[in-house]
């Protein structure tokens, strides 16, 4: 739980991808029309939201090492722990469509 609310107090992309899955919490009940629709929407959104904390662990760490150091491969941690990030969004983005694709039109 302290590692829940660090990531929320000292993180904002957390917050707001939070914030984000609040709102589409209900949708998501709304918008499914069965037991693995519903699933699927709120298990990618959980995903995103355990890979923000990952990266957020991972800048954390190099953060202490490395401090104001520039190095490349910190450089490089930091950019595939956003691009983990950025690839479960767009999961997120291709499931939810996929689902509203397939219900409503």
């Amino acid at each position: 739980m302290q590692g829940l609310k660090a990531t929320f107090k000292h993180e904002a992309s957390f917050r707001l991808e939070f914030y984000l899955a609040v709102i589409l919490l209900p949708i998501a009940i709304y918008i499914s029309q069965s037991a693995m629709q519903l699933l699927l929407l709120l298990s990618c959104i959980l995903f995103v939201l355990i890979l923000e904390i990952i990266n957020s662990a991972i800048e954390a760490v190099v953060d202490m090492v490395c401090g104001e150091k520039y190095h490349d491969l910190a450089k490089r941690a930091k950019d595939m722990g956003s691009a983990a990030v950025f690839l479960g969004q767009m999961l997120v983005l291709g499931t939810w469509g996929t689902v509203v694709y397939i219900n409503y039109l």
